[in-house]
């Protein structure tokens, strides 16, 4: 064998993972279109599939009736009910948790405002719900989302200001400590980034390898997906667009800088513009309802925030040449009131060949996909290497 030719257990268990990721993504499946889909032989895939089967992933049973001739292939299909992961969103305003089955099947979900204070106030409800949701079958672990700056190397959440000041905290480290009997592994990542991987798995951006996720609340942030891979930087800090300045003049930020982005299209600002007192994701959707009905303040509010929502993504589209952008917590609405403010902003900024095949859009999976992502960032070890 060649020097560094991988052996042929490394084939086959890297097989098996391209299998039941395809599986996992795409839904039930025929073995014919596996073999046509993954280019390997019959005998390749049935193998594989009875592995996946004995190994309690998948199931294999047949079609319904087809109305064709001959002996129709089997359908395989992921376990769902059995194989699962937990997946919690801690959100501005409140903590979610889902219990989501292999095949991004929503199994039971559970959601709660979320306490003031510190992000460390939050493990106790989360453990609550999970032990609440314990169902039979095998858990691969937890994934959770958070508006902050998570360490990917250890899930640490560095810095949250949106979430009760956070500094450093080992959110993973005191759930599995809670759970340890329930929870094989743990995994952290931000909001953003984990909105981009559920919308480019099973969302709008699948089949598209190059776009940016635009997260809004308080605060605003990117997930950046650039050749297929996500672009999370050294540290995992990759995506903080809210904090590039686009105003030198502008606004205080709670960063400490000047003129941030977020100052100019988060949450507060548009409130504030509007003459607002209320404050979350529903009152941003009531200065919205207010601008559509022909309230001027509203109107020239959302006009604003739209300016400046197409300036700054312009300037992304200059440097990352996405395909696609996505608008996703409250910018969604924002996006939706003021989309020719942005295009226009988009036309007169970026770089005619960088704008001339993006697309604007918005989340398919809505306010879901953040569970979803997480659920995916934690079923990614077992997509890898089913067999582990």
């Amino acid at each position: 064998m060649r020097a560094g030719a991988p052996s042929q257990e490394e084939i086959r268990r890297q097989n098996l993972g391209a299998l039941l990721r395809f599986v996992h993504e795409r839904g039930q499946i025929s073995r014919a279109e596996l073999t046509s889909e993954l280019g390997l032989n019959r005998s390749t895939i049935g193998a594989l599939t009875a592995d996946l089967t004995e190994a309690g992933l998948v199931t294999e049973e047949a079609p319904r009736e087809t109305g064709r001739a001959g002996r129709p292939s089997l359908v395989v299909r992921a376990m769902s009910e059995s194989i699962y992961a937990y997946a919690v969103s801690v959100e501005v305003d409140q903590i979610r948790v889902a219990r989501i089955g292999l095949g991004g099947v929503l199994l039971d979900q559970r959601s709660i405002p979320r306490p003031r204070g510190s992000i460390a106030g939050t493990i106790d409800p989360i453990t609550t719900f999970i032990k609440q949701m314990a169902g039979e079958g095998r858990c691969v672990g937890a994934g959770i989302a958070v508006c902050g700056m998570v360490r990917r190397e250890d899930g640490m959440v560095h810095l949250s200001p949106y979430l009760g000041g956070a500094v450093d905290e080992p959110i993973a480290d005191s759930l599995r400590e809670r759970l340890p009997e329930l929870l094989p592994q743990v995994a952290v990542a931000n909001v953003a980034d984990l909105c981009a991987l559920a919308e480019h798995t099973r969302g709008v951006a699948a089949g598209c390898d190059n776009f940016i996720y635009m997260y809004g609340d308080v605060g605003v942030g990117a997930g950046i997906v650039a050749g297929g891979h996500r672009v999370t930087g050294h540290g995992g800090y990759g995506g903080e667009v809210g904090h590039m300045v686009v105003n030198p003049v502008g606004r205080p930020c709670g960063c400490g800088s000047k003129g941030c982005w977020e100052t100019e299209i988060g949450e507060h600002t548009l409130l504030k513009l509007a003459q607002s007192t209320d404050i979350g994701a529903q009152a941003v959707l009531a200065v919205v309802d207010r601008a559509s009905r022909g309230d001027h303040i509203a109107q020239a509010a959302v006009r604003q925030v739209g300016d400046w929502l197409g300036f700054g993504v312009a300037n992304l589209v200059n440097i990352f040449n996405p395909e696609l952008v996505i608008f996703g917590g409250t910018l969604r609405d924002v996006y939706l009131a003021s989309a020719a403010q942005v295009r226009s902003k988009l036309n007169s900024i970026a770089l005619a060949a960088t704008r001339e095949h993006v697309r604007l859009r918005t989340p398919a999976l809505g306010s879901d996909g953040a569970l979803i992502g997480a659920a995916e960032l934690a079923f990614q070890q077992l997509l890898n290497d089913p067999l582990a």
